[in-house]
């Protein structure tokens, strides 16, 4: 079987036994990895950021200049803040893990299931449930 990607993370797929009970030991194990590997990618990545604005901060004496690297600075920083939030999101699947509440639906109950995991490791609602939440936050936009 093919590996499969989350953001830009790349991992072996969970291969289930028949009849295996769900989000068992080595379930959990799966998607602590996975949680875990992407949250150091997140956080490599914020340090190559801070890194980057502090090597390339300049004065530049052109307001041109100035105005376009503060502009990248600011889709740079935009980035970060939206990667702070996953990063707080997978803290909290980690901790889900822990307790093991993780794989269930926050709303619902029910098995979340192995491949959406996979596909959004930090997902709290199964499928029914998110598309119930989409239709509602469209009628409400």
């Amino acid at each position: 079987m093919p590996n499969t990607t989350t953001s830009a993370l790349t991992f072996a797929p969970y291969r289930e036994e028949p009849g295996e009970e769900y989000m068992n030991d080595n379930q959990r194990e799966h998607f602590r990895s996975i949680l875990l590997a992407w949250k150091k990618q997140l956080m490599e990545e914020v340090d190559r950021t801070l890194h980057h604005m502090q090597d390339d901060a300049a004065n530049f004496p052109d307001p041109n200049d100035r105005a376009t690297q503060e502009s990248e600075f600011t889709l740079e920083l935009r980035a970060r803040d939206r990667e702070r939030k996953l990063i707080r999101k997978i803290d909290e699947a980690l901790a889900a893990i822990d307790n093991s509440e993780y794989g269930y639906c926050e709303s619902c109950g029910v098995e979340i299931g192995i491949r959406r995991l996979e596909a959004r490791p930090t997902a709290t609602l199964c499928i029914d449930c998110k598309v119930l939440d989409e239709i509602r936050e469209k009628q409400m936009a």
